[in-house]
């Protein structure tokens, strides 16, 4: 293990995929007892999180209807990609704009934001395309959801078109959606319900990125009394 980490520079995540699989290799091929090889730990990173102007501009880069509904949903419900592609035309219910989201992760339902800019533009959609029922985002050529696949490919080239540089794909709209959440001021609680959480503790995380709840109390530093400069 030392010697992939320290001599070939592989991430901790390539490294255990490699034990993993030696792993196999001597308990499933050669029968042989397998010795405690720790794993390395993963490296935990922060994913680079949209600003509201990025998504702003992310939205005003798409080239149909079709295109900004689909990401303005993502981002105004905050769904996962596999969540949006699977929306039917009964999920929206704008009277109490709320969005119902069937079977997500974990195989349960839950509501989450409906806003009215987002009705209009799912209205506008609606009048232009027509899907069939009872898919919101259905496939052009048949009567199904959308592939995951092809919102992606909405997605990357939106952000190509408004020069958005940061790593990530679609899922970055729902990074965006709880953390922009947060900096307004919504309790996690809330946010755990509209993410569908299983625990908040997965909620937590995102206080990481929230930019107010890092910079609201400000550095010690700027507390401490006037000096004078040495030399």
């Amino acid at each position: 293990m030392r010697f992939l980490l320290d001599e070939r520079h592989l991430s901790a995540s390539s490294v255990r995929v490699a034990i993993m699989g030696i792993r196999f290799f001597y308990t499933q091929t050669l029968r042989r007892p397998w010795p405690n090889v720790p794993l390395p730990k993963r490296t935990k990173t922060l994913p680079e999180v949209l600003s509201r102007e990025e998504v702003a501009r992310l939205l005003a880069s798409t080239t149909n209807v079709r295109q900004r509904a689909l990401l303005m949903t993502t981002y105004g419900g905050g769904l996962r990609v596999s969540e949006v592609v699977r929306l039917q035309v009964s999920d929206i219910d704008a009277g109490r704009g709320m969005l119902r989201v069937e079977q997500g992760k974990g195989r349960k339902d839950r509501y989450t934001l409906l806003g009215p800019r987002l009705v209009a533009e799912l209205r506008r959609y609606w009048q232009l395309y027509r899907p069939t029922p009872p898919w919101l985002f259905p496939r052009q050529s048949k009567p199904a959801p959308m592939p995951i696949e092809t919102a992606q490919r909405m997605y990357y080239a939106a952000k190509e078109r408004a020069g958005i540089t940061k790593a990530g794909g679609i899922h970055a709209l729902r990074h965006a959606f709880t953390t922009h959440l947060l900096e307004g001021g919504a309790d996690l609680a809330t946010l755990q319900r509209l993410l569908g959480h299983e625990s908040v503790t997965t909620t937590m995380h995102y206080v990481h990125l929230a930019q107010h709840q890092l910079t609201a109390h400000g550095s010690p530093l700027e507390s401490l009394p006037d000096v004078e400069a040495v030399g």
